[in-house]
């Protein structure tokens, strides 16, 4: 190998990195969630990786960085006993290497995973942070040294009962330029970031090329934050001025219209919340295994479910004062049930009787009677829903449901994950009971502004609410809130 061949990646060169180590480290699975890929073939057992291949990370069209998955070292103590005895040009070893054993079965792997290093690629070596140091692995990293590479360790710790991590630091600072502990199980899109940051530090002459790289994803990150915010915006706006109407005729049974009606309604709120689910999901490129909720999560239960109205959006306090809010210009919804259902009649009046009319309107909401249904001429119509509760239930799912995602590494195979939401605590569990006033009130006056009949719509109310939802965003990418 030359020594251009050795040089950094220049500012129009996508920087390479080959992920090695033993079988069963955890490679492929680093790799997923590197390139948030899941895809990548993850398995329990060893010798599943045989082949190299790479996945390119691709951001607006371009290629930002590229990763190698390797297959593990086999025979790493008889590799590096012909590293040591190698007398030629340093800067060829690796040629020569695979020149002298490229027919030879026995070095068949050692030949395969070393081969994107000679030409050229940075080096990420993998450990299981769970066992001990062993002779093999003291064999592999010589080996990488001697390849003169810019290199980074990372500690993949699989099984956080038996942690050897202070040993493997120890062995490491012999060994390579950087290291880093990095569980791709529970690493989110941040750590991702950080990861990078570390492997700024491998070479100097990398630097420029990896900086633009987690410049690329931190603006990948902040486009992504506001597409969800669109897509949570649009969806609550959708659902809150949506309704289904049936025209009557004198052998309508009315009964069966409203509670067909009524089906109908919540059926189309619950598929818009799905589909902005989706959008979530395929945002942050969760697209080939099931996202499996928590089994204890809030969101297993139906979005007109009574225990997600007890749980989810305002307490009745501070339903109470949104309600009077928003009654003081809308009016009330007075309940004149039939037969379990709901007739929205809205009047002139407001103040108190608007925040008692919240209050209530939750509770029938809960019991799956949507406000809302109008009987008018000869059509009967349910919805739009008046009822702001609606509104930081739906936030408040959506909130979950984001924070479930962007904590879901692409790495991960098993069905559990983090309990996103458990709701066996009896106490609220969603974001809005810890908003501030003035942030209720941001969301009152966005529910006012959508629901209302003005023929001009309040777009600054629309606004501030799409930057609250942005905050919260952030918020919840900051914090393990869930």
């Amino acid at each position: 190998m030359t020594l251009d061949a050795m040089a950094a990646p220049g500012p129009g060169t996508v920087p390479e990195f080959a992920v090695l180590g033993h079988p069963n480290e955890g490679k492929s699975s680093v790799v997923s969630t590197l390139t948030e890929d899941d895809q990548i073939r993850v398995s329990p057992f060893p010798g599943e990786t045989t082949v190299c291949r790479t996945y390119t990370v691709r951001m607006d069209g371009r290629d930002i960085i590229r990763f190698v998955d390797t297959p593990g070292f086999q025979v790493p103590r008889q590799t590096l006993a012909w590293f040591q005895a190698y007398q030629g040009d340093a800067g060829r070893i690796l040629d020569r290497f695979i020149e002298t054993h490229a027919s030879d079965p026995f070095f068949a792997d050692e030949c395969e995973l070393l081969a994107p290093v000679a030409r050229g690629a940075g080096i990420i070596y993998v450990v299981n942070g769970s066992r001990p140091v062993r002779d093999d692995d003291l064999a592999e990293m010589e080996i990488l040294r001697l390849t003169g590479r810019p290199r980074m360790a990372i500690i993949n710790s699989k099984d956080m009962d038996k942690d050897y991590t202070r040993t493997w630091r120890q062995e490491f600072g012999k060994y390579f330029n950087a290291v880093r502990v990095f569980n791709s199980n529970t690493a989110d899109f941040h750590e991702r970031i950080r990861m990078l940051e570390t492997l700024k530090s491998i070479d100097q002459e990398w630097e420029p090329a990896l900086t633009r790289v987690v410049q690329a994803f931190v603006q990948e990150w902040e486009k992504r934050n506001r597409l969800a915010c669109a897509y949570i915006t649009h969806a609550i706006e959708k659902s809150l001025v949506f309704s289904v109407s049936k025209k009557m005729h004198d052998t309508t049974d009315p009964v069966m219209a409203k509670e067909n009606l009524s089906t109908t309604y919540r059926k189309n709120l619950r598929d818009i919340e799905k589909s902005l689910f989706h959008h979530i999901r395929s945002l942050f490129k969760h697209t080939v295994y099931e996202v499996t909720l928590p089994e204890y999560s809030v969101l297993q239960h139906d979005l007109f479910a009574q225990k997600t109205w007890d749980l989810l959006g305002l307490t009745k306090s501070q339903l109470a004062a949104a309600g009077a809010i928003v009654g003081g210009t809308m009016g009330v919804m007075i309940d004149t049930a039939a037969h379990g259902l709901s007739f929205g009649l809205f009047t002139a009046m407001g103040g108190i009787l608007g925040a008692g009319s919240a209050v209530m309107g939750g509770r029938r909401m809960a019991e799956g009677s949507p406000a809302g249904i109008r009987l008018g001429g000869d059509r009967l119509q349910v919805g739009p829903n008046k009822n702001i509760q609606l509104l930081y239930i739906l936030l408040d799912r959506a909130l979950i449901y984001y924070s479930h995602i962007i904590k879901r590494p692409h790495g991960r195979r098993d069905t559990k994950t983090v309990q996103a939401g458990q709701d066996d605590t009896g106490k609220k569990l969603g974001f809005s009971t810890r908003m501030t006033p003035a942030q209720r009130q941001i969301c009152a006056r966005y529910f006012k502004a959508v629901t209302g009949r003005r023929l001009v719509r309040d777009k600054k109310a629309a606004l501030a609410f799409a930057v609250l939802v942005q905050t919260l965003l952030e918020e919840i990418a900051d914090q393990d809130k869930f």
